[in-house]
């Protein structure tokens, strides 16, 4: 079965009643937990984007201290793993600015990590990826936000 195009849903959508919506949105959230965490995103954190980067980089501190710091192998597997859920939930929000600032901080906490990921090719790759992806995007916001967020970055070399 082909999915309809968002256009096509678009239009339906407004000929559906306000109850009617409710129950779409409702089921819509029992499928899938991504679903479930846009619609939180959305009810609760979309009017404050501080608190949600706080809530984030609250989440990324927790999940950095329970990483396996025995085995190189664990740790990668571990980092790929947060650096997903960074980019979820910078994709939540939409906002270049919210994007950028996650993973700048996602990249402090990757290089003040103990033991160094300057010492594992796989890690060090990763780090380096995230830091000209953060490069490239900041071209595109305000010139206040690039300085902002440049001496973060400054920090990082």
């Amino acid at each position: 079965m082909k999915p309809a195009s968002a256009k096509e849903i678009r239009d339906e959508l407004k000929h559906q009643d306000r109850e009617e919506l409710l129950q779409i949105v409702l089921r819509l959230s029992r499928f899938k937990k991504e679903n479930k965490e846009l619609l939180t995103y959305l009810l609760f954190d979309a009017n404050d984007e501080e608190e949600y980067k706080a809530k984030v980089k609250a989440e990324i501190d927790t999940e950095f201290a329970a990483i396996n710091r025995n085995n190189f192998y664990y740790t990668k597997k571990s980092m790929r793993k947060l650096l997903k859920n960074v980019k979820k939930y910078s994709r939540y929000s939409g906002k270049k600015e919210t994007e950028i600032e996650l993973l700048i901080y996602f990249l402090q906490k990757m290089e003040d990590y103990k033991p160094s990921i300057h010492r594992n090719k796989i890690l060090q790759n990763m780090y380096d990826r995230q830091l000209e992806l953060v490069k490239k995007n900041m071209e595109k916001l305000h010139e206040d936000l690039q300085y902002d967020l440049n001496l973060e970055l400054e920090k990082l070399k």
